[in-house]
């Protein structure tokens, strides 16, 4: 066929004006590349000729390979832009559409993964579909040319055979076991404690006892499991010692290894390696939000040896003050993430600002005023002796002689230092950051996701409360104030904003969940009862949105043609992925609403949408920990203080007091009360019909039964450990 018969009548790349650095960063490709809407598959349509969909995110390494070997290639573009219809879509920013097209990537190809490449009917159904495809076959893995030919052959001559297929995909997608685990049928039973200490010990069965984590590589920070494991280990019981041992191991082996920015703080994506030493280098918002909350709570466990407080507070303010230098835009939002590369001279090198060699950080010693201090610096991080190209581009990123572009190692302790150790690498790092800052940094995606910033509100809040650090809780409260002012509109909450303006996409429930509980953590350190009502009108808001005849939606529909890819069936994914699943952590945040509104309802539903755990809570606990997590509280609470009188240090003591404790099913309210007809008034029911004049009091209720208010931080803590 004539390459150029059919060709795309626009002729042009359309991506430059979108808000997504994803996207725009595919704007000079000679692919006509289309934005995801209803005029792309109008025009798929009227030329009759799939859609080809392509999935990615800024910060991902291996879309940058797959743009520059596939979508820079003329002679691949002119064949593409001639039998597609060329869309690009932003996964962070549409996850709905991702979600749909990932379910059908992996049925069809049995991989999933991004670059993701699917091929689509005019009316969003998936017929074929695969993900990094290059520009040569390798390993059994045709070439893109190869891909596209063949697809363009089936289109053209076996028509009804791709239909009838496609159809029969969407049809199975819809009745996916999935989608009947998350159809929930409200109300069911939460588990006991005996399925969560049955679940402590299957994550036991598949623990890295020696390098620390779950599984082998590549190995991800298992953010919801590690909540999970110090509630348990909070709550007590038989398999408390051992839930707490395996955080422990894995907060040290992360905090010590190339995984954690040695010098900046944050944590990277995921390591390639099982012993962490060898990062996937793009940073995101919601891992070291997640992380960052999950050190804060490991504060209020009683300081020990397996993980010192010294420790776990170091990993709690380097994260913070990252999160605040690196990822903070104007308005007071957070960007979504740092990318895995770095561009030098026009070529992507992963990890290349974050390598170093002996030779560096000898040069960097000697410039902090230590000469002697290089080589022992080099043995502590790891890096003596060596050169290694960085995660997923080992291999890739050479030069024609073979050498690496980017030589050097990550900086990987490989454990905690020994306090000689610690004390070099405290006076020489400040040295090394400086030097460090000069070199080409990643680009930053600077959209903001509503629910990752919810994450990050949390996060911030928690450790302010906990280290006393009001720095963190004013940049929380910003980001909060940012979200009601750019992303809520007063009924639905939008996702994405770039340069503090709304892009018009709804919220999915997640962005709902998280930033209700975010919300809710801000009220409890700050007292401002403003937060509490944003986070109950989103809760319901939420509940009407994505809650109806007894089951739960990730997400309401925004696409006709996602709706048929799913086979015009709404539903929702109970398990964790990157981040942690949006129907537990909707159960988690009706949860604590519930106990600071006295809503038995609200209650019920947060108990019917972990109806589905006991199941598979032994099965698969790395993938349902948040659902752990939640019911571990659930099962602990509510355990209510409210704390009331006026703002004096004597009610930040009794605040910071009972933050201390850490029960899983800890709720608290703090403000002015109301004081019988004095006319104060108050928004939170729990704390409705208490004052105290001019002292402060906390009541603590347990079960809806309240004890004898108390005055002072030392008869509070005895209150809550009876």
């Amino acid at each position: 066929m004539d390459p150029t018969s059919g060709a795309d009548p626009s002729g042009s790349n359309a991506l430059a004006a979108e808000p997504s650095a994803y996207l725009r960063q595919h704007a000079g490709n000679p692919v006509h590349w289309q934005p995801f809407g209803d005029a792309a598959f109008a025009q798929s349509r009227d030329r009759d000729v799939p859609v080809f969909l392509s999935i990615g995110y800024a910060a991902c390494h291996w879309c940058h390979v797959m743009a520059h070997e596939s979508f820079e290639d003329d002679v691949s573009a002119e064949y593409l832009n001639a039998h597609f219809v060329p869309v690009k879509v932003d996964r962070e920013e549409r996850p709905d559409v991702d979600a749909v097209y990932m379910a059908a990537t992996q049925a069809i190809s049995g991989e999933g993964g991004w670059p993701m490449s699917v091929f689509l009917t005019p009316d969003g159904l998936a017929f074929h579909a695969g993900t990094y495809f290059g520009p040569r076959p390798v390993a059994g893995r045709p070439s893109f040319r190869q891909v596209l030919e063949a697809v363009t052959e089936a289109w053209q001559q076996r028509r009804g055979d791709v239909e009838h297929s496609a159809a029969q995909l969407a049809a199975g997608l819809a009745h996916s076991p999935l989608n009947h685990i998350a159809g929930l049928g409200l109300p069911a039973e939460p588990p006991g404690a005996d399925i969560l200490t049955a679940a402590v010990r299957a994550l036991a069965a598949s623990e890295d006892r020696a390098a620390g984590g779950f599984g082998t590589a590549p190995k991800f920070p298992p953010s919801s499991v590690l909540e999970f494991l110090l509630r348990h280990a909070a709550a007590g019981g038989p398999a408390a010692a051992e839930a707490r041992s395996m955080a422990s191991r894995t907060l040290t082996a992360m905090s010590g290894s190339a995984l954690f920015d040695q010098l900046a703080g944050g944590f990277a994506r995921y390591s390639v390696t099982a012993d962490w030493s060898l990062p996937h280098f793009e940073k995101m918002l919601y891992d070291n939000a997640a992380l960052l909350r999950v050190c804060a709570h490991w504060l209020r466990l009683p300081d020990g040896s397996d993980f010192p407080r010294a420790d776990a507070e170091r990993v709690v303010r380097m994260t913070a003050g990252w999160l605040l230098d690196a990822l903070r835009v104007d308005g007071g939002g957070f960007a979504s993430s740092l990318d895995a590369d770095t561009v030098i001279d026009g070529v992507h090198r992963e990890g290349a600002t974050y390598l170093w060699t002996a030779e560096q950080l000898s040069a960097g010693a000697a410039a902090a005023g230590y000469p002697d201090d290089g080589p022992r610096l080099a043995r502590m991080m790891n890096v003596a002796g060596r050169v290694r190209a960085a995660g997923n581009s080992a291999g890739r990123d050479r030069a024609p002689d073979g050498s690496p572009l980017h030589p050097g190692s990550p900086l990987h302790p490989a454990g905690p230092l020994a306090p000689a150790d610690r004390r070099i690498w405290e006076r020489v790092s400040p040295e090394l950051l400086r030097q460090r800052a000069g070199r080409v940094q990643p680009q930053r995606d600077d959209k903001v996701v509503a629910g990752w910033n919810g994450l990050a509100i949390a996060a911030l809040a928690d450790a302010g409360l906990l280290l006393d650090e009001p720095t963190y809780l004013q940049a929380a409260a910003a980001a909060a104030d940012y979200l009601e002012t750019v992303h809520w509109d007063g009924a639905v909450l939008i996702r994405v904003s770039h340069a503090a303006a709304a892009r018009g996409i709804g919220g999915l429930l997640e962005d709902y969940a998280f930033c209700a509980d975010g919300l809710l953590a801000l009220y409890a350190a700050s007292g401002n009862e403003r937060w509490y009502v944003l986070a109950e009108k989103l809760l319901l808001a939420a509940e009407r949105r994505f809650v109806r005849d007894g089951a739960v939606a990730d997400s309401a529909p925004e696409s006709e043609q996602v709706f048929n890819a799913a086979g015009r069936v709404s539903s929702a994914d109970p398990f964790d992925n990157a981040t942690p699943s949006g129907t537990s952590a909707f159960a988690a945040a009706l949860l604590s609403y519930a106990g600071y509104s006295g809503s038995t309802g609200h209650r019920a539903l947060a108990e019917g949408l972990l109806g589905w755990l006991p199941t598979v809570a032994v099965k698969a606990p790395r993938a349902a920990g948040c659902a752990l997590a939640t019911a571990q509280a659930m099962l602990a609470g509510p355990l209510e203080v409210a704390i009331v009188g006026p703002d004096t240090p004597a009610r930040a003591q009794l605040l910071r007091g009972a933050a201390l404790d850490p029960s899983p099913g800890l709720i608290i309210a703090v403000g002015s009360g109301t004081s019988g007809g004095s006319g104060i008034g108050t928004s939170v029911p729990l704390l409705s019909g208490r004052g105290s004049g001019e002292s402060a009091l906390a009541y603590v209720c347990r079960m809806m039964v309240c004890l004898q208010p108390v005055a002072t931080a030392d008869e509070l803590r005895r209150a809550l450990n009876p």
